[in-house]
């Protein structure tokens, strides 16, 4: 009886196949200056030919503190339930929240069409499909920073201090981004096969903003809806960020670690789902 290659291959050799937990860095040790410089094309590209060029990394975070502030604070007159909870405090616990969903659904929005939009990177062999996360998180985590600036320049002329425990945000961000790039690989090797989830992922980005703590605190939601607050892998991140950004507490040590511990192992999942896929990359673009 004539067995075909997957047959012949003992169990050992399937996991050999496996890479490592390690490898999920590869674009840093192997090919840094690779992913350096299209991190850098991801940033400047999309400024290209604008007038502003990258002005416009802190011009948009203004406009869009404006309008919300308009929006909710003045039109609505909405109030976050806390003592001496006011116009302009509101305004910036809002704006917390949407620095935080706004990394991740740049991610999340993007990570689809990773693949199908660069199909010559698929045909050369040569090139190192699963570092592409890489830059356009790292772009993302740019954007962040620039609106996390804003945020600054806004409490100071607000409120008039920033509290100092705000240096842990790095730290409260760092495990959003690890599941980003988690997202973005599982995203982007479904992409490929299924065309139809870059439609839906728009819809998807804007249900989780509003089923998370970034427009109202866990406390205003009915406790028959609170578990698809607490679902949502952005509420606890929004909630330790306000912590340590607005009321100047310590994080959840214990929290953001069981937190990134599950994101590590959630992202390994789909770096490795995504190693499995792409020898079917090439066949189907």
């Amino acid at each position: 009886m004539i067995r075909n290659d997957a047959e012949k291959q003992s169990p050992m050799d399937r996991l050999s196949k496996i890479p490592s937990p390690l490898q999920m860095f590869s674009a840093f040790v192997h090919h840094g200056s690779l992913t350096w410089e299209m991190s850098k094309r991801e940033v400047l590209g999309r400024y290209r030919g604008a007038t502003f060029g990258l002005l416009w990394t802190v011009l948009n975070p203004f406009i869009m503190l404006t309008v919300y502030s308009m929006a909710f604070g003045s039109i609505m007159k909405s109030r976050w339930p806390q003592v001496n909870s006011s116009h302009a405090n509101y305004t910036l616990i809002l704006y917390v929240g949407l620095i935080m969903h706004g990394f991740f659904s740049e991610c999340f929005s993007r990570a689809p069409t990773l693949i199908t939009a660069n199909p010559n990177y698929v045909k050369r062999i040569i090139f190192p499909l699963d570092i592409l996360p890489w830059p356009m998180a790292l772009s993302a985590l740019f954007h962040a920073f620039m609106n996390v600036i804003v945020f600054v320049v806004f409490s100071m002329f607000m409120v008039g201090s920033i509290p100092w425990t705000i240096i842990f945000l790095p730290l409260v961000l760092l495990p959003l981004f690890i599941l980003s790039l988690g997202v973005a690989w599982g995203m982007a090797s479904l992409g490929v096969y299924f065309r139809d989830i870059s439609q839906v992922t728009a819809p998807l980005a804007t249900a989780m903003l509003f089923l998370s703590s970034a427009i109202m605190p866990l406390e205003m939601v009915p406790q028959s809806y609170r578990f698809v607050f607490e679902a949502n892998p952005l509420t606890f991140i929004i909630d330790q960020s306000r912590e340590v950004a607005l009321w100047g507490h310590f994080p959840d040590w214990f929290g953001l670690a069981l937190y990134a511990a599950k994101a590590i192992v959630f992202t390994y999942f789909f770096f490795v789902w995504f190693r499995l896929t792409q020898k079917g990359f090439a066949d189907v673009i």
